[in-house]
Order: C-alpha cells, then sequence, then structure tokens
C-alpha cells in the first residue's frame, strides 16, 4: 500500500494513476490539466440580450485563488463579438443583471456595500446608484414595461412569541447563545442553513430610488418569476397559499396583484404546480409552466397558456416528451421560447400554437463545472436574437448568440483558451448499450485519457450522477477531466431514471430506486470493458447524492470493483426522510407513505440492508453542514463496514453543504481524496 500522497503529485507519482509513455509531449504534466487549474476556470452565466439586440450582459465567474471563493462580476459584449469588458471597475459581487424595456439601464444586485443591494446603471454614462437600502437579499429583479418600477422579491421576518424569557446576564458576562426554538416543519436549508422566521414576499420599488412598496403578505412564499402587464399596472407571480403550505409543497398557483389597491386574484386552482408565469406582449394570454399532481417522483413540466383572466388553460408543448423550462414570449406574440434537455443535450426551441417545436440552439449549458450536469440559460431580444451559454467537453459555459439572420449559433466568448488551449484533454465519446434487464437502450459517454491507446489496459472509473431525475451530458466536467489525467478510463451514463428520455424513461424508478438502474450500470461497464482496453482488476466506481446512493448499493450487490467512494449519499431511507431538509416532499413523492406506515418498503430501497454483502474497500465522503443528506447518513454506513471489518473511510468536509465544491479547494479537496482512495487500493504494494 502506498502512503497516502499530496494531491499535486498524485497524477506523476501514483503507479495506477500513471499515464503510458507517449512518443510525443502532448501528455507531459505541463500539457495535461493538473488540480491547481481549478482556481483558473471561468465560466458565463445568466447572459441578458439588449432589448435592440446589440449588447450583452453576462455573470462572468472565476475562481479567487487568496479567498477560496467564485468570484461574480458583470461583462459585457457586443452581439457581433466586438468590445468585451468589464461593466465597471468594482471588486463587489455582482448578478442579476436586467435591461429596462427601452435599453438605457441595467438593474443589478452588488455586495458593494456589504450586503446584496439593487442597483442601476444608466448605459450612457455608466453612472451607477444603489436604489434602496435592504434589511435581506432581493431576487426576481423585474423591470415595468414604463421603466418606472422595479418588482422583486424578499423574505420579511416575523416576529415570534418566544417560548421563554431568560435573564438578563450580568454586566460583562459571557453566557453562551440562547436555545434555538424550532417550530416549524421546514426550518432548515441546505446551503442556506437554519431557516429565519419569516415569507418571501413580493415589493416594487421606484426605478430612481425610494422606499420599497410591499405588495404581498400573510404567511405564504410568494415570488419566482415577477411578470408585468404591458401597462405596468398589475404583476403575476406564482405563491403557494394553501393553509397547509408546508405539508402541500407542490400546490402553488398563479395569482394576479393590481398595483393600485393591491387587489390580490387566484388565476390557477389545481391539484398540482403552476408557476413561471410570463405576461404576452400584448396582454391578453399567459405562458407558464406546471403539470397535474399524481404523486409521482417525476413529473415533466409542461408549458401551458391561458387568457389573462386565467380562463382556457391549456397545454401548448403536447408533442414535445420533454420538460421544459424558461418560457419567454416571442415579440410578435406567435410563440414561445423555452429551453429543454434532450438524449443528455440542453436546446432552445420556439414552440408555436399549433404545438410545432422548432430548435434553435444546442449545447446550451456549461455552468456547474465539476461535473457534466445540465443548466444554463438564455434570454431573447425584441427582434428574436437569442443570447445563450454554449458549452462543450472540452470548453465551459461561453456566451453564444442565434440571430435571426444568421441561424448558425456564434460564439462570442472564449474565457478559458488562456487555461485550456495548450491542454491536451481527455476525448469523449458517446455510446449506447441495451441494458441486461429489459433490453432498454441506455445512454453513455466514455472519458479517456490524454495519450490513450487502445492496445494498452487502463483502470475504469464508473462516474455516477445525483439526482435521481437528473442528467449527464456532453458538457465539460474538471472533475471527469482530471481523473482521466490520472490515467482512468472514466464512464458515465444516464440510467434509467434519468431526465432527457422523456417521462416513462424517468418515471421507470417510481418507488423502484435503487434498482434496476443497477443493472444499466453494469451493462454500461460490461460494454466499455468489452472494447478491450480496460484492466478488469482495476475497476472503481464513485458517484454523488443519488450517484452516492447507487454506488453504496453496487457495492452491496457485487465485489467486482477494486475500491468506492460513496459521496453525500442516503443509506437509510427512513432516517433520510427525518432529517433532510425536504421531509414534505420526499415521504409523499418518492415513497407511498410514511416510514412507519410501509417500514419494509423503506428498508429493501436502502443501501444499508446491503451493507452485509459488502467487502469493497470503500470512503464516504460528505459535508458537515450538508442538510440534503445529512452526515448522519454516512456515518451509519461508516460504522456498519468497520463494525464488519471492511476496509473504510469517513470523510468529513467541514464548511460544505450538499454542494460539496462550491469552495475552489473544496473541489480539490473531493478530487484529492477519491483518487488517494483509489490510489490506496490498487493491489500495488510496492513502495
Amino acid at each position: 500500500m502506498r502512503p497516502l500522497v499530496l494531491f499535486v503529485t498524485l497524477l506523476s507519482c501514483s503507479g495506477v494513476l500513471a499515464l503510458p509513455a507517449s512518443a510525443s509531449d502532448d501528455t507531459s504534466p505541463s500539457n495535461l490539466l493538473q488540480p491547481m487549474d481549478v482556481f483558473e476556470l471561468e465560466y458565463a452565466s445568466d447572459p441578458r440580450i439588449s432589448p435592440n439586440g446589440s449588447k450583452i450582459v453576462y455573470v462572468r465567474t472565476s475562481m479567487d485563488v487568496m479567498e477560496d471563493r467564485r468570484a461574480h462580476r458583470l461583462w459585457m459584449v457586443n452581439a457581433d463579438g466586438s468590445d468585451h469588458r468589464p461593466l465597471g471597475n468594482s471588486e463587489a459581487d455582482m448578478s442579476s443583471p436586467r435591461w429596462s424595456r427601452d435599453g438605457t439601464r441595467l438593474a443589478f444586485l452588488s455586495d458593494a456595500d456589504g450586503s446584496s443591494q439593487i442597483y442601476v446603471r444608466w448605459m450612457d454614462t455608466g453612472e451607477t446608484a444603489r436604489l434602496a437600502r435592504l434589511p435581506e437579499s432581493a431576487s426576481g429583479l423585474s423591470w415595468s414595461p414604463d421603466g418606472r418600477w422595479l418588482a422583486f422579491s424578499m423574505v420579511v421576518e416575523k416576529e415570534t412569541d418566544p417560548l421563554l424569557e431568560m435573564p438578563e446576564p450580568p454586566e460583562g458576562a459571557q453566557w453562551a447563545d440562547p436555545p434555538l426554538i424550532i417550530r416549524s416543519l421546514q426550518y432548515r436549508s441546505d446551503g442556506d442553513g437554519y431557516l429565519p422566521a419569516g415569507h418571501e414576499q413580493v415589493f416594487v420599488l421606484p426605478a430612481e430610488g425610494g422606499t420599497p412598496r410591499q405588495l404581498t403578505s400573510g404567511a405564504f412564499h410568494h415570488g419566482g418569476t415577477l411578470s408585468w402587464m404591458p401597462d405596468s399596472s398589475a404583476l403575476f407571480f406564482s405563491a403557494n397559499r394553501s393553509p397547509r403550505a408546508e405539508y402541500k409543497p407542490l400546490a402553488s398557483d398563479i395569482w394576479r396583484i393590481d398595483l393600485a389597491g393591491k387587489t390580490l386574484n387566484r388565476l390557477t386552482d389545481r391539484d398540482g404546480p403552476d408557476f413561471n408565469p410570463v405576461v404576452s406582449p400584448d396582454g391578453r394570454s399567459i405562458a407558464y409552466l406546471g403539470h397535474d399532481d399524481k404523486l409521482m417522483s417525476y413529473q415533466a413540466q409542461k408549458l401551458h397558456v391561458m387568457d389573462i383572466d386565467g380562463s382556457d388553460p391549456h397545454v401548448l408543448s403536447y408533442q414535445l416528451d420533454r420538460e421544459v423550462s424558461n418560457p419567454l414570449w416571442a415579440e410578435d406574440g406567435r410563440g414561445i421560447f423555452v429551453q429543454y434537455d434532450d438524449q443528455g443535450d440542453t436546446k432552445i426551441a420556439r414552440i408555436s400554437f399549433d404545438g410545432d417545436v422548432e430548435v434553435l440552439a444546442q449545447r446550451v449549458g456549461g455552468t456547474s463545472i465539476g461535473r457534466p450536469y445540465d443548466g444554463g440559460s438564455f434570454s431573447v431580444s425584441e427582434n428574436g436574437d437569442i443570447a445563450f451559454t454554449l458549452t462543450d467537453t472540452d470548453h465551459p459555459a461561453d456566451v453564444a448568440v442565434s440571430r435571426m439572420r444568421y441561424p448558425k449559433p456564434r460564439r462570442l466568448t472564449h474565457l478559458n483558451d488562456d487555461l485550456l488551449g495548450h491542454k491536451t484533454l481527455g476525448a469523449v465519446e458517446e455510446f449506447w448499450v441495451d441494458s441486461s434487464f429489459d433490453g432498454r437502450p441506455i445512454h453513455g459517454w466514455i472519458v479517456t485519457p490524454p495519450g490513450f491507446d487502445p492496445e494498452q489496459r487502463y483502470p475504469m472509473l464508473l462516474e455516477i450522477h445525483g439526482g435521481p431525475h437528473a442528467n449527464y451530458g456532453p458538457r465539460f466536467s474538471s472533475e471527469l477531466q482530471l481523473y482521466a489525467a490520472a490515467g482512468f478510463v472514466v464512464v458515465y451514463t444516464n440510467p434509467r431514471g434519468s431526465t432527457s428520455y422523456g417521462e416513462e424513461f424517468a418515471q421507470l424508478i417510481h418507488h423502484a430506486y435503487p434498482g434496476n438502474d443497477y443493472d444499466d450500470l453494469m451493462s454500461a461497464v460490461d460494454a466499455v470493458i468489452a472494447r478491450g482496453f480496460i484492466d478488469e482488476d482495476q475497476l472503481y466506481v464513485t458517484g454523488g447524492s443519488g450517484g452516492g446512493v447507487l454506488t453504496s448499493w453496487i457495492v452491496g450487490k457485487t465485489d467486482r470493483f477494486r475500491a468506492a467512494v460513496v459521496a453525500k449519499p442516503v443509506i437509510n431511507w427512513a432516517s433520510f426522510v427525518l432529517t433532510a431538509d425536504a421531509a414534505p416532499y420526499f415521504w409523499r413523492y418518492w415513497f407511498p407513505g410514511y416510514p412507519w406506515e410501509y417500514p419494509e418498503h423503506y428498508w429493501a430501497r436502502s443501501p444499508l440492508s446491503l451493507v452485509g454483502n459488502v467487502t469493497t474497500p470503500t470512503m464516504l465522503l460528505t459535508g458537515e453542514e450538508d442538510h440534503r443528506t445529512p452526515m448522519s447518513e454516512s456515518e451509519q454506513y461508516y460504522q456498519a463496514l468497520k463494525l464488519q471489518e471492511v476496509p473504510a473511510a469517513l470523510v468529513r468536509l467541514p464548511g460544505a453543504s450538499h454542494g460539496i465544491a462550491h469552495r475552489p479547494s473544496q473541489l480539490l479537496a473531493k478530487i484529492a481524496t477519491i483518487l488517494a482512495w483509489f490510489d490506496e487500493h490498487d493491489g500495488d504494494d510496492a513502495e
């Protein structure tokens, strides 16, 4: 067994991870992706094209190596790719750029004054002003069409009656913090920690600055997309105002509030969520997203249209067996732009009122730089030009534009050419395999190491996505590329339950996860081995969240893998449902009932039920502030493995939530521990 090596030397010093010799220097260390290169990565997000289509403002995210955080700045580029420059010279974080209807001003959020506040920039002079001093962070910025108002959402805390009155400590005394009294069902949220006692409300703020005016009230959350009537007289938003809102998380409706009298009207009323309202340019219709709630673990949100008064609601995306998002009206009102995932690729399309779907852009995404998940966004100008985030296997998100007179999308930025332009990355190849369970086609990708030689034999790493209702695709992934640079052939797939292959495929794991997705994964492993370049004695497996569930399930079903890393898993479904931050959702949609009503069902699907079979050296890796799959899940599995004397390790990442790799060093730590564990269990005891 090798001693644990420093990650910065893993790529060159570990035997199992060493790359084969190459006649060229393409695989020399300087030409390979290195761990510290993570701090050099950049990506674009939230591109906003100006109303006339001439300019695009976007959020440019970079990694601050000294402060170990992601820095967010606003940049602007002309739609022809020229004049690419920062918007101001502030070192503050900025986000949510939003153009006024006439294109003369830009609203955005910035923490320049120490907390997230609303600012406006006058585009002709560059002058910038904060509009108000808000007590909490704003979200959902939306300009009124007449340019007089900005609507936004903000949490308003409510006063609560204390359970007890503590006596005042003596002057100068150092007492412990007072007790935290919790009364709500959902009292914490992953990434946010313990939630304040309050609810999200809708506000309007004069665009010249002044006092925010609260429009909504009550013990309900209001917000999401805020859309205006064309005459700026009313706002539309989504809210779950059910008396049992805490217990019915998918009971949101579309609401209208008139600014003059703050009259509130509900426009939808069905058993299921309705949200993301967008008013048509003529003010006669509303596009929105939603579905009938059938209590399935996956239910695709469809594009709907109804009259402005809520009458005649109907599905518009009926010809598309995919979930859609981000609806935006065409300026002529004759179609609606949407974003959707199809076979691991994110696309932008225009849906006509006949239901016809015209694809306008592909390869949208690239904002999840760790693993190749979906994501990305787009915006549309008045003349139909589209700005979006473009990605591929060799670069994270850049800004691209698809113009009506030039249908082929054009990439405007190359944010990582200075880093990746001279790096040799692992080649990514698509493949399909029929599942051994029922013959269904399963989609996957293979990442081969730089300098790959099919005549040699390589260790193979199966990397499994989370969700479980999510998808991987041909998108840039720093994690998978670093594994490939370390000498692994990396295999990733979209087994049953994955999105982007239709609702029926995603629902195959309803009340049956984990299950036959195991067969899909093993079929992919067997198909890659059959190609002849895999060392069958050097198989490894890892995955996070839902992928952690499947990794722990796999080692309970087979001993073919030499080592495994189970990241942020669910190990015991009963304890998970009662400790996760979304308990009202999980028990209702992922199971037939409460854990005490169906204990056998919960246990049969828990990886802990198979732990007695495990002989594979297994590492657990979870953030200490993970409220989605809490640390107690990993601790249960670790203790069970140790009691059976299975080689095991528990890695706790201080300060990390469920999104382990939010800070750059946490991403490095994750990859470092995974590679070190595999290196320790490569079967080679030589020093």
